[in-house]
């Protein structure tokens, strides 16, 4: 089929679908092995349009601070690598990022990102502050990118155990990349992290059936027979956005 996802002929009327985390992994091996999208085409689509959806949450003349700073929060996962390229194009559209990512991945596209960060001068820090008053003080807000739907709860160890706690204190808003960093995928939960924002990737998970703040979708790329397939009923985007505010 050769229907294009912004033909409003192709909108549905039923709701928004929230998926599970085996329908969100399915859907992406599809994407990957059955319509030939590579890791890098989507971690890097995926990076821009949550700075995208940042800038509409954040807009840099509303920040509080003198200069438009941002901590992103990076884990060895795919949700870290999302976090890098989101980084780097907040740098593009003149925020100032600084990236703390403790545990690097050996995998190249981590390494890919990484260098690309270092090569637009976005700074990385060695250590996240435990003194939560100087994150505050630093910065007007922090992007979670630490634990992403493919993370095993129960096989989190340090050093994100104690990042995760330092986040829970920060007074400034949070923005999640997927889901917030501790949160189960499948169920409601009041563990983790209580962001301001959250951007859900390509499909909002099931948890965030429970996230009452500002909600975006990201990521306005998916073909139409895997939107029908999954029955996603995606919303309306508008003109050429690639986010679009679901409340």
């Amino acid at each position: 089929m050769n229907h294009s996802s912004a033909d409003p002929d192709c909108e549905s009327t039923e709701p928004l679908r929230y998926l599970s985390k085996e329908d969100a992994v399915a859907m992406e091996t599809e994407l990957l092995r059955d319509y030939r999208f590579g890791q890098q085409q989507l971690m890097e689509v995926l990076g821009h349009a949550c700075a995208v959806a940042i800038t509409k949450a954040f807009p840099l003349g509303t920040l509080n601070k003198r200069q438009p700073t941002v901590l992103v929060v990076c884990g060895p996962d795919k949700n870290g690598c999302i976090g890098l390229a989101c980084a780097r194009h907040l740098r593009v559209f003149e925020y100032m990022p600084t990236v703390f990512y403790p545990k690097r991945s050996a995998h190249s596209l981590h390494q890919d990102f990484t260098v690309q960060c270092e090569r637009m001068d976005i700074p990385f820090l060695s250590y996240l502050p435990t003194e939560v008053q100087l994150i505050n003080d630093a910065y007007n807000l922090i992007v979670d990118a630490v634990l992403g739907p493919e993370t095993e709860l129960g096989a989190v160890e340090e050093p994100f155990t104690s990042i995760l706690l330092t986040l829970r204190g920060v007074k400034i808003p949070i923005a999640s990349l997927d889901i917030p960093s501790g949160w189960d995928p499948d169920e409601t939960s009041t563990d983790g992290l209580s962001p301001a924002v959250l951007i859900s990737l390509m499909a909002p998970k099931r948890c965030a059936l429970s996230f009452s703040g500002t909600h975006f979708l990201a990521g306005r790329f998916l073909p139409y027979d895997i939107q029908k397939k999954y029955d996603l009923n995606p919303p309306k985007f508008s003109g050429t956005d690639c986010i679009a505010e679901l409340h």
